[in-house]
This record gives structure tokens, C-alpha cells and sequence, in this order.
């Protein structure tokens, strides 16, 4: 798919990728924003603000993006289902964050302090228990079951991703599938449930919901790969949060992979000690050795491999109004990776 199938978006610089995104769907982000501020009365008067300070606007929200893409029409109207919908999606993924900045001991999210330094990890946990627990509150409010069936499916999903690559953190012990099935459950699967509950409820015909479906796992597959080397090669102060955790946690990604292969045996069991936490970690080292060993043009292999079978998902149904605007998706994440690409 070229650049120009989507001019909305794809004529935006890489530095400024995702605000054309938000160009496209401006309407239907503050339409969005309004009804999360809305639902903040439904929480408890004594953790409000707490709630607010999660769901601030300064995000990517890709994910309802996705879901707002995915059930476009000719029209571009806001569909007030795919706002509620929406508000599911990225209260769960807000909900995931707060309790991946609790393992992770990360300092910073979306350039400010994270919930768990802000307001300490006993609060941070509940606090993410209540985000999820209003995300199935606000699904159960669509006239059939469906809704809530995919959401809970999902954040079960979710966890269990999570829970998988928690009890292998710290053992190298890991193959590429592994890392490869992970990935599919903690990141893909909210990108895929995005896709399938903005086709579905934007009434596109069961082929393409199972296409849109396809098209969110292969994304998320690749947007996780790109911020596992991000975690690497980003800047914090470019990409809004803590960098550098992945090592430090004992987290085993594709970056690590790569350069674990291509190490001499010798720096290869030192990297390996450092993953287990034997001995403290050397970012700054392994950084300089993927620079050296050209870690980076294999993971950015893998993001594209995965962008174009998103898109080959898609292949069948060319002239949809979804369609285009999801393909230049995988336009907009090749755009963030090569602000990564070392000079």
C-alpha cells in the first residue's frame, strides 16, 4: 500500500505521524473525551481525581482509533456506539498501564509521573481493579451480550499475556514463540478486540469483520515489536515514558533475542547473567552492541513483516472507507520506527 492511498495521514512527517491521525478524527476524540470525563461521577467521589489523572488526553489512543477506523463510514459521522465502545477499549488499556508501571517500577507514563509514583503501588493496583471493572460496566450497556463477551475474553487475555511473561521474567529460557505468543495476548489482542468491535458495530458483513479482526492482531503484533525497540533505541523524552525497563526487569524481546545470537559465547552468557539479574544490567553497553551487530534492521524486519500481514488481511476488501484508513496505519507505525533508526 503506497502512502498516497491515504492522504489524511499520509502526508504527515514521521515526527508528526499520529497527529494526523488525530487530524482525521478530531470529532470523534472529543466526542470520546467527553464521555470519559462524563462517567467520572460513576466512580467514588474519594478516588475521582485519581481516576481523571489516568484517563488524561495526552495518549496516543490508539486503540480507539482502531475502533473508530474500523467501523468508518462514507459519512465520517460519530457514532455514539463506537464512542461507547471506544471508552471500553482504552479503560482497559489504562487499566493494563497502571499495573504495568507497578511491575515494571517505571517512573514516568505520558510524560508525567505514573499512578503507581503518584499515588503508590497498594492504591495503583485497585485503582487499575476499578478502571477494568467500569470498562465491563460500560460494555453491558449495549443491547446484546456480545460486547461484553469480546471485552472480558480480552482482558482475560490480557492478563494472561502479562502473567505468562511475569513468571518468565528473569530466564532466558524463552524461545521466539514464546515471546511471539506473549505478545499476541498482552498487546495484540486489545488491537484485535478494537478492530472486530468497530467492524462489527459499524455494520460491516461477518467477511470483513473477520478481516478488520486479522488486521488489529498482526498491528498490535507489530506495535509491540516497535516499542520493545523503543525501549532501546527511543528517548524518553520523545516517546513520553521509561525507557530502558526491559533489560532492568528481566524482560526477554526481540531486540534481546537478536543480539543474544549474534554475541561471541563469552558476552553472550555475561547478557544472559544480566536478564537473570545476577549481575546489574548495562543498557548503555547492549545499546552500543546492537548498534554494532545491526540488531536494529532485524527488528525493524520483523515490525514490517507483521504491517504487511495486517494489510494482506485487507488485501480482499480495497474499496471500503475503513479500509484505506486502516491500511495507512501500517504507514503511520513505520513512521514511528524510523524515528528510532540510528544515524
Amino acid at each position: 500500500m503506497s502512502r498516497s492511498s491515504s492522504p489524511e495521514i499520509a502526508q504527515e512527517s514521521p515526527k508528526h505521524a499520529f497527529a494526523g491521525v488525530f487530524a482525521l478524527l478530531a470529532p470523534h476524540m472529543a466526542e470520546l473525551d467527553r464521555f470519559l470525563q462524563g462517567q467520572l461521577a460513576d466512580f467514588e467521589p474519594e478516588i475521582r481525581s485519581m481516576v481523571n489523572y489516568c484517563i488524561d488526553t495526552s495518549g496516543k489512543r490508539i486503540r480507539p482509533a482502531l475502533v473508530f477506523l474500523s467501523g468508518w463510514s462514507d459519512t465520517g459521522a460519530v457514532s455514539p456506539e463506537l464512542v461507547r465502545a471506544a471508552a471500553v477499549v482504552e479503560l482497559v488499556h489504562l487499566a493494563t498501564l497502571v499495573h504495568d508501571d507497578i511491575m515494571d517500577a517505571a517512573d514516568v507514563r505520558r510524560s508525567r509521573r505514573t499512578a503507581v509514583r503518584e499515588f503508590g503501588p497498594t492504591a495503583a493496583v485497585l485503582l487499575g481493579d476499578a478502571l477494568f471493572a467500569h470498562a465491563l460496566h460500560l460494555a453491558t450497556d449495549f443491547p446484546t451480550s456480545e460486547v461484553c463477551a469480546a471485552v472480558s475474553e480480552s482482558t482475560r487475555r490480557v492478563c494472561a499475556g502479562e502473567i505468562v511473561q511475569t513468571l518468565r521474567r528473569g530466564s532466558t529460557d524463552v524461545t521466539p514463540a514464546d515471546y511471539q505468543r506473549i505478545i499476541e495476548l498482552k498487546t495484540a489482542e486489545l488491537f484485535r478486540v478494537s478492530c472486530f468491535l468497530g467492524a462489527r458495530l459499524g455494520g460491516s458483513e461477518p467477511g470483513y469483520v473477520e478481516a478488520a479482526d486479522r488486521f488489529g492482531r498482526h498491528l498490535g503484533v507489530a506495535y509491540q515489536i516497535y516499542d520493545d525497540l523503543a525501549d532501546f533505541f527511543g528517548r524518553e523524552d520523545s516517546i513520553g515514558k521509561t525507557l530502558g525497563t526491559d533489560l532492568a526487569s528481566g524482560k526477554l524481546t526481540l531486540p534481546l533475542f537478536t543480539l543474544l545470537d549474534r554475541l561471541p559465547p563469552f558476552e553472550r552468557a555475561a547478557l544472559a547473567e544480566e536478564i537473570g539479574g545476577r549481575r546489574p544490567a548495562q543498557p548503555a553497553l547492549r545499546l552500543r552492541q546492537m548498534l554494532e551487530l545491526g540488531v536494529f534492521a532485524v527488528v525493524e524486519a520483523a515490525v514490517r513483516a507483521e504491517i504487511e500481514a495486517a494489510r494482506a488481511s485487507l488485501a480482499e476488501w480495497p474499496g471500503r472507507p475503513p479500509t484505506r484508513h486502516l491500511m495507512a496505519l501500517g504507514d503511520v507505525l513505520l513512521s514511528q520506527v524510523s524515528t528510532l533508526r540510528p544515524a
